[in-house]
Order: structure tokens, then sequence, then C-alpha cells
């Protein structure tokens, strides 16, 4: 089945069909109503692999959530965690109520089954084709996911103790009761994160064993510290997210291998958890309550969710927090539901509450109808609402060797591609970060000194000394070149000097040693530029003239605000006929003053 899993995701790439859809429907066809004929109702097993899967899944999650990402998501991804999980529980939960016919109380648990977003759907589908989105607004559908599992499970399982009635005690002092098992689930579940990441990292950068190894006891550690969160009352899979944080985020000797490991170990358990959820369900079983699952579903993607990131994100509204209304728009669309639902879904039935063989089909319907609408129009809707970035080029293919007793430097070797940046300027003027070295150049199979070269080559293999904290900035230096609406073009793109618009042109063409035509030198760079670059203007173009090369650094209203001068350009660039164009076009403008003075 997970062979089958992986081909038709390949076919199904190609219609936009959302993988976890496919795998959730793969299960269903192999189940007793499909052509698979397997019977199976085991929810025990289902449950127990849903925990094991869900907790690698977070593990991978927190390994893949930098600093800068908590940081700027951790406000409004910790509201829509807590307050968001509780608003789009009791608003779908009306709707249940009514919907379904039943009690207060069971309303209010079908929408706690449906209330947060999946942590695997919004991790998988947020990056399965590449969707490069807006950082903020990628950070916090994230960082959400990552938390607000434990404020659906407490609010799961105090539904249910309710309804079966386990506490006995009365309600002031379940309120208390309450109160207390959702700290210890929180403070618990964030204690037992951080700690135990910082413990499992000390560990891994201590111990020498094997490589293949290191991302064995990774993920044996973190499963380790889930259960023991479990078993003490605390949220496990907080804390595992917040584990991976941990070790994600700081410096340790397996960083490679660790990634590379969980990245197929986190499809591995995606496929699996989807695949044994979609034999649970028989598709019979959704019929009955058809209509009553699509009205839910309804009501949850376009009332619930959205009034939810409302009620969380409009409060925001000073420096860095303030979002957008396209923002809270695409992420109101964003509230993924998957197996997290089904498998909170699993827990009444499980626990014997009365009808929740009727709220598992119910939630599964939902989860199916939340892949289908949401899942397959998040590209459309990011472009849409406009919070789509170009996507960046492909990461640079980089080795990374490790230096024992370096000093916290590491060795990485680059592969010089023919778009690099780094062809931009000879060797002595790259903008490396400080204390970054560059050890030697491999050109041809021939070892070649530094000193002994003016500019780096396509296929050059470059070796360099760099802390692991400079790492990106190095590969944004040898990657492709971007797109220039991207926030960290800088001076390597933009120019090394800046001057306003209205900046004489002549007195810059004197400074810096380059002609310009007569009837222009007298005007301002900004009018320059606007009048030789072909086409709109916008951020990015440039315009050789001479040595050098002049760029729109800034635009506003549709008017060059700021330009950039870069000297010594690429010889190879594109704009190196710029100054014939611009000659001609001169000349003919002068002419026809001439001719109207005349």
């Amino acid at each position: 089945m997970i062979v089958l899993s992986i081909l038709a995701g390949l076919v199904s790439t190609r219609f936009g069909a959302p993988l976890l859809l496919v795998f959730l429907g793969l299960g269903m066809l192999a189940g007793e109503d499909g052509p698979g004929g397997i019977a199976f109702d085991d929810f025990g097993a289902s449950y127990l692999v849903g925990s094991i899967a869900l907790a690698i899944i977070l593990f991978d999650g927190g390994l893949r959530t930098s600093r800068s990402d908590m940081r700027l998501a951790l406000t409004p991804a910790a509201a829509l965690a807590t307050v968001g999980v509780v608003v789009t529980a009791g608003v779908t939960g009306l709707a249940a109520m009514w919907l379904l016919d039943v009690g207060w109380l069971e309303g209010f648990l079908v929408g706690s089954l449906v209330a947060s977003t999946d942590a695997a759907a919004v991790f998988f589908l947020l990056h399965q084709r590449g969707l490069r989105l807006r950082d903020r607004v990628r950070a916090t559908l994230e960082v959400e996911a990552g938390l607000n599992d434990p404020m659906a499970i407490f609010l799961t399982i105090t539904c249910v103790e309710l309804l079966t009635m386990q506490t006995g005690v009365p309600w002031t002092t379940d309120v208390q009761v309450l109160v207390g098992r959702f700290a210890l689930e929180t403070a618990g579940g964030i204690l037992v994160g951080l700690g135990g990441g910082i413990a499992l990292l000390a560990l891994i950068n201590r111990i020498a064993i094997a490589q293949g190894l290191y991302p064995v006891l990774a993920v044996a550690g973190a499963l380790t510290l889930f259960a023991g969160a479990q078993q003490v009352g605390a949220s496990g899979f907080l804390a595992v997210y917040l584990a991976g944080y941990v070790i994600g985020s700081r410096r340790h000797r397996a960083t490679q291998i660790i990634h590379r490991f969980h990245d197929g170990l986190a499809w591995l358990a995606q496929i699996a958890m989807f695949l044994i959820l979609g034999l649970l369900v028989d598709p019979s079983a959704l019929v009955p309550t058809l209509a009553a699952s699509l009205g839910v579903a309804a009501v949850l993607i376009f009332v619930a969710r959205p009034l939810a990131v409302m009620a969380c994100l409009a409060p925001l509204r000073f420096g860095a927090q303030r979002f957008e209304p396209r923002e809270i728009g695409f992420i109101s669309w964003v509230g993924l539901r998957g197996a997290v639902p089904i498998y909170l879904g699993t827990i009444p039935v499980l626990t014997g509450v009365v009808g929740a063989e009727v709220y598992f089909t119910v939630v599964f319907a939902v989860v199916i109808a939340s892949l289908a609408v949401q899942g397959w129009t998040i590209a459309f809707a990011g472009r849409r609402l406009g919070v789509v970035l170009p996507p960046r080029p492909d990461a640079p293919a980089r080795v990374d060797i490790d230096l024992p007793g370096a000093g916290g430097q590491d060795m990485a070797a680059y592969t010089v591609q023919p778009t690099s940046l780094v062809l931009r300027r000879p060797l002595a003027r790259l903008p490396l970060p400080q204390g970054v070295g560059i050890v030697s150049v491999v050109r041809d199979g021939t070892i070649r000194a530094v000193a002994s070269l003016e500019r780096l080559s396509p296929g050059d293999y470059v070796l360099l000394v760099a802390a692991p904290e400079q790492l990106p900035a190095l590969d944004f230096l040898f990657g492709g070149k971007p797109d220039t609406a991207d926030s960290r073009v800088d001076s390597l793109l933009l120019g090394e000097f800046v001057f306003p618009a209205d900046a004489n042109l002549g007195a810059i063409a004197d400074s810096y040693g380059f002609r310009v035509p007569a009837i222009d030198r007298d005007g301002a760079v900004g009018a320059f530029l606007a009048t030789y670059i072909p086409g709109k203007v916008r951020r990015g173009k440039r315009l050789r003239i001479g040595k050098v090369e002049l760029i729109v650094r800034e635009v506003s209203g549709g008017v060059i605000a700021q330009v950039g001068l870069e000297v010594e350009p690429d010889e190879t660039s594109r704009h190196r006929l710029d100054p014939l164009r611009i000659w001609a076009k001169a000349g003919i403008r002068t002419v026809g003053a001439a001719w109207a003075s005349a």
C-alpha cells in the first residue's frame, strides 16, 4: 500500500490533488467496501499508530522551525492554538448540534474533534509544490499547527469525560480539575519539550557513534520524551514539537543527516497514518450522515475558522504583529484538517461514548471535505490574495564536513552554478560573512590557490570554513539569482552605492568615471533610468552605461525613488549592449530637440 501510495502520488500531482487526500482515499479503497477487501476496525491499533506517527511528524516540524520563525509567529500562533481552537470548537459545535440533532455537549465534542489544524496537512501541503508564502504567514500557519493539538485534545477528553460521567464530582470542582489539568498539560509539555530537547542535543554532541545512528538516537529520544510527557499527564505532542525545535535551531554534529533521515521518516509516518485511518472507515458508513457532515464542514471552513482567525489576529494592530486583511484571509482559508481530527475521533469510540461511531464518520467526512476544498485551492487562494512570493531558486548543492574541535566552525563545499551570485564579483570583493574563509578552489580537477584566481567560474568546487549560522548566507551567495522582490536581496544585486532618484546624473558620472549623453547630464539619475530602461520600471531592473550599471533599487507609486550603482558589473551581463541603445536614443532625442527649437 505504501508503494501504491507513492506511485499514485506521482500521478495525482499532475492534477494538483493533495497527496494526503490520495493516501486517505487509497486506505478507503483497500478497506472492506473497496476492491482491497481488508476488514479492519481496530481503533486501538489506529490510536497507537496515529500517536507515534503524529509524534514523528511534529518532531520533524519542530526540526524545521527556525528561531526567526518562532520569534516572528509565536504570539499569533499561540493565540490561534488556544483561543482560536476554542472559538472554532464552539461555533462548529453549535452547527453540529443543530445538523445532527444532538445535545450541546455532543455538539461541542464534534466541534472539539475538528477544531485544530493538522500538523501533517499544513507542513506537507504548504511545501508540496514549492509554494512560497510571506514569511510571517507561513511561520504563523506552521507554528500554530505545531502548538494547537494540546488544546484540541484537552477539549475532546473533557467532553468525553463529561459524557461518560467519569469525574463524578460537582461542577465547581470539575472546573478546578479541568484548569489544573490544562495547566499541567501545557506547562508540563513546555518543560519536558525544552528540557528534554536540550538534554538530547547535549547527548548528540557529546557521544561519538556511527553517523547512521545519530538520526536513530534522535527519533528514539523524541519518542521517549513523548511517552514520558504522556505518562505524567503533560502534552507529549507539545513536548516533542518543542524538542524538535530545540535540536533544529541549535548547533550539533549531525544536522544534515538527521534532517535528511527525518524527512523520509516523516513521509513514512504520514503515509502510514493516513492509510490506516482510511482503512477504519467504510465508504458506505459515510452516506447516512453525509448531508449533515457537509453542513458541519461548510460551517467550519467558511464561518468558524474565519471568525477564530479574526478574533485572534485582528487585535494585533501594532508594529510587526499587524496582519493585513489579505493575510488574515489566507490564514483563515488554510485551516487544514487532516489526520489529527480522525485520530481524536477514535477517543470517543475507545471510551464508549454513545453515538461515537456516528461522530467518527462525521469527522472523517469533514476531513475529506477540508482536504478536497482547501487543500486543492491553497496555491490559487494564495495568488488571489497576494501572499504568494515568486519561488526562490533551488538551493545550491552543499556538502557539510564536521570539524571536531574546530571552535564552532564547520567546512562546507559548494559547486558554483552558472547562475550563482558569486560570479557577479571578483573573488577579492565577494561579500562573504565575517570570519568566513575560502580554503581552496578545485577547478577542472586541480586544486587552485585562492590567490591565483581573480574570479570563480561555473563548475568550480569551493571549500570554505564557516560557522553553522553563516551557512544560509553562503547558500544565498552560491545559489541562483533570486527574484528582486525577495527581501534578502542586498547590495550584491541592487548596487554597492545608493543615491536618491533626484540626484544629479552628471555629478554621479564624474565621480564614477563614465560618460552620459549631454542631453541627460543635467537631469536626475532616476529620470535617466526611467527614460532608457525598456519596458515597465520595477525594482531590480538594470541599465549598463560605461563601466557601471545603474539599478532601480526602490519604486514608490510607480516612480523610481532610489537608484543603486554597481562598479565592475559582470562582463557576461545581458546589459552590455545597453550603451549602444542609450546613445542611439539620445542622438534621436538631441536631433528632435534641435528641430523643435529651430
